[in-house]
């Protein structure tokens, strides 16, 4: 049985790699996974890896009834797709527009960390160096 996009993009996620799709009949990347391209229709797409570089396009501070403030971040990727995420490393209310950022893989830790699989964030890019 064949692998739905999630699964293959979170298979990605769990080896630490950002993947994206990529559409050579649109010539331009493809995100959020998904079986069909949005802007050709076609069903080839291939899989790339991102080198995981982009750009903080809007953010804004969460600041929950319970837990410490965070920030909620949107991430424009070097290869030409945008993902919601967050920025670790900084305060929340550090992190800016134009600001360069690099992909890490969030692996949850505790209790629950079995059941929540990995997920994508950033950190500052000069930071990560």
């Amino acid at each position: 049985m064949e692998q739905s996009p999630l699964a293959i993009y979170q298979s990605y996620l769990d080896k630490g790699e950002l993947a994206y799709q990529w559409s050579p009949e649109a010539g331009r990347a493809v995100f959020y996974p998904r079986l069909v391209c949005p802007f050709t229709g076609s069903t080839a797409l291939e899989w790339r890896l991102s080198t995981g570089l982009g750009t903080v396009h809007a953010t804004t501070v969460t600041h929950p009834q319970q837990g410490e403030p965070y920030n909620v971040a949107l991430i424009d990727c070097d290869e030409g797709f945008r993902l919601m995420s967050r920025v670790e490393d900084i305060a929340p209310e550090a992190v800016r527009i134009g600001m360069r950022v690099r992909f890490r893989a969030h692996r949850p830790s505790g209790d629950k960390a079995g059941d929540e699989p990995a997920y994508p964030v950033f950190v500052p890019a000069e930071a990560a160096a």
